[in-house]
C-alpha cells in the first residue's frame, strides 16, 4: 500500500539566488514540511512523536533537478510511502510547479532512533496500524 499527500509550498524570495531560483539546498526543507504534513494527514503529530522519545535522523537524500522554481511560485510536493516502514521509513517526492511541470524527484530515507539511546528502533506500532488502516 502506498500513502501519498499533497503539500502546497510558496517560494520565499529569501530562498532564491539572484536570478530568482530556488537554492537547491531548500528543497531539503521542502521535503521536511512535506513529511510532517504527510504525518499529520495521518493524524500523526511529528512533535508528539519527539515527546514521546521517538526522533526520526534522516539517513539518505537523493534529488533529480529536471526544471528550476522561481521566486513566487506555488509548489505542490507529492509525498508517497515507498513501503511500509521497519527500522527505515522511506518518502518518495514528486515536486510540481502550478502549471503542473515536474520540476524535481526526490527521496529520503529516515530510520527511527530511541531519543535517549540514540538507537535504530523498530517503526512504532501506531503508526503502522495507521498506515495498514488506510
Amino acid at each position: 500500500m502506498i500513502l501519498t499527500s499533497e503539500t502546497v509550498i510558496k517560494v520565499r524570495y529569501s530562498e532564491t539566488d539572484q536570478m530568482g531560483v530556488v537554492h537547491h539546498g531548500n528543497y531539503a526543507q521542502y521535503l521536511e514540511v512535506a513529511r510532517i504534513e504527510w504525518l499529520a494527514q495521518l493524524g500523526i503529530s511529528y512533535k508528539s512523536m519527539e515527546e514521546n522519545g521517538i526522533i526520526l535522523p534522516v539517513y539518505a537524500l537523493d534529488f533529480k533537478f529536471n526544471k528550476s522554481a522561481f521566486f513566487d511560485d506555488q509548489l505542490i510536493v507529492k509525498t508517497s510511502l515507498r513501503k511500509i516502514p521497519s527500522v527505515k521509513i522511506i518518502f518518495d517526492f514528486e515536486i510540481f510547479n502550478s502549471d503542473k511541470e515536474l520540476l524535481t524527484i526526490a527521496s529520503a530515507t529516515l530510520v527511527f532512533v530511541d531519543g535517549k539511546t540514540r538507537k535504530p528502533i523498530k517503526c512504532p506500532s501506531y503508526l503502522l496500524d495507521k498506515i495498514q488502516s488506510d
